[in-house]
C-alpha cells in the first residue's frame, strides 16, 4: 500500500529546534511497506529525499525542503525471545519514540540502556548518530539493524560489526556522504541506509550497568564503576537532564533545541590542550575534550545571545536555542559565532552535531 501524501508543513512543526521551512512534498508512513515504497517511489524519480522520525537533531534551511519529507510513524516492541541466560531481545520499528522503548525496558528490570533515559528522538536515529549520554551508547547494547539499501533496493540486515560504530559516527552516518564506489548517488541529507527498525540484546537485573560518568554517579550517592538500582539509574538521569533543559518542555525554550549543538573534540594527546582542560582516553594515542568547556572558556556563558532570538540554552552551554522567533540563519549565526571564538582561543574546530539541511556551518 502506498501512503498517501498530505499537505506538507513546515519543517519548524516537526522538529525540536522548531525552524525550518516548508516541504514540498510530505507523507506519513504508517508500515514498512510504505516506508519503503515511498523512498524507493522517490528515489526512482529523482526526488530529493528526508526521513525523519522526531526531528531531535536537524537543521533545516529556511527556505525550507525542495522534495519529499517521509516521516516515519510507526512504533512498537517486539519480543522475539525471553532467555534469562542470553538476555532479552527488543526489536523495535524505526518510528518508535526512544524514552519509550528505555521506559518499557527499565520498568521490565532489562539493563543497558538506561543512562540514555529522556533523550528526544526516534529509536531509528539512535543508530545512526550512535546516540549516547551519561557514559552509555546504544551501540552497547545494538545487536543489529535492518536497512533499505537505497542503493542496491533491497532490505538488508547489518550486524555490529558492520555498523562501524565510532563516537556519534556509524556506517549509517557517513553514508550520508556520496559513496567512493557509487559517486552519483548524492544521498544529501538521507542517507544510503534507511532504517527499518533496530535490534536490541538487553540483561536483566534489578541493577543498572556499571556507572560510567562521575556527575551521574555523584548524583546516586555511589562511585564510578558501581551499580545502582535500575529505576533510581534512570530517575536521575531524567533529573540531570530536566536540570540542563534536556527534556523536551514547550513551555521551555531552553529546550527549543537540537540537544548538544557540537560534539566533544577528539584529538591526538600531543594536541597541546591546556592543562586544565579534560581529557578522557579516546584509544589509538587520541584524547576527548569537552566542547562545552571549551566554549565557555572562549566566553561564551550559558545565556550567551540573550535576548536572542537564538541564544545559549540559559541551563546548558552546549544547547543553542530558539527563543520563540528564532530562524534557522539565526542559529547558524550563534554557532558560526561560537565555532569562531573556540578557534581563535583554542585552535579548535568545533563540529556540529545536529544534521544539516540545506545548509552549512
Amino acid at each position: 500500500m502506498t501512503a498517501a501524501a498530505t499537505d506538507a508543513p513546515t519543517l519548524s512543526t516537526l522538529t525540536t529546534l522548531r525552524v525550518g521551512g516548508p516541504a514540498a512534498r510530505y507523507v506519513e508512513t504508517t508500515s514498512e511497506a510504505e516506508l519503503i515504497d515511498a523512498v524507493r517511489t522517490a528515489d526512482e524519480a529523482g526526488e530529493p529525499l528526508l526521513v525523519i522520525g522526531g526531528g531531535s537533531n536537524l537543521l533545516v534551511a529556511d527556505e525550507g525542503f525542495a522534495g519529499l519529507v517521509v516521516r516515519d510513524a510507526r512504533s512498537g516492541i517486539d519480543v522475539p525471545d525471553h532467555s534469562a541466560c542470553a538476555g532479552v531481545t527488543y526489536q523495535v520499528p524505526a518510528g518508535t519514540p526512544w524514552d519509550a522503548v528505555v521506559d518499557e525496558a527499565t520498568s521490565h528490570r532489562l539493563y543497558g540502556l538506561e543512562a540514555l533515559s529522556g533523550i528526544p528522538g526516534s529509536t531509528g536515529a539512535t543508530p545512526v548518530q550512535n546516540v549516547g549520554a551519561y557514559g552509555q551508547e546504544v551501540a552497547q547494547t545494538i545487536a543489529s539493524v535492518r536497512v533499505w539499501d537505497r542503493s542496491r533496493s533491497t532490505v538488508r540486515t547489518l550486524a555490529l560489526d558492520d555498523l562501524n560504530f565510532g563516537y556519534r559516527s556509524s556506517l549509517l552516518k557517513r553514508s550520508m556522504r556520496p559513496s567512493d564506489d557509487d559517486p552519483r548517488a548524492p544521498w544529501g541529507p538521507t542517507p544510503r541506509y534507511v532504517v527499518l527498525d533496530v535490534t536490541f540484546q538487553l540483561r536483566q537485573g534489578t541493577l543498572s550497568a556499571p556507572v560510567a560518568y562521575a556527575e551521574l554517579a555523584r548524583s546516586l550517592g555511589i562511585a564510578v564503576g558501581e551499580r545502582a538500582p535500575l529505576l533510581d539509574v534512570r530517575a536521575a538521569v531524567l533529573a540531570l537532564r530536566a536540570r540542563k533543559g534536556m527534556l523536551l518542555d514547550g513551555a521551555d525554550h531552553d529546550t527549543w533545541s537540537a540537544g548538544s549543538f557540537f560534539t566533544n573534540p577528539v584529538l591526538p594527546a600531543s594536541a597541546g590542550l591546556p592543562d586544565e582542560a579534560p581529557r578522557y582516553p579516546a584509544g589509538d594515542g587520541l584524547v576527548k575534550t569537552s566542547a562545552a568547556w571549551l566554549i565557555e572558556r572562549s566566553g561564551f556563558s550559558k545565556g550567551f545571545g540573550a535576548p536572542g532570538p537564538a541564544m545559549v540554552s540559559t541551563k546548558h552551554t552546549l544547547a543553542l536555542t530558539n527563543r520563540g522567533g528564532a530562524t534557522t540563519a539565526d542559529v547558524l549565526a550563534l554557532a558560526r559565532t561560537i565555532r569562531a571564538g573556540v578557534a581563535e582561543r583554542f585552535g579548535i574546530t568545533l563540529v556540529p552535531e545536529p544534521v544539516l539541511v540545506g545548509v552549512a556551518l
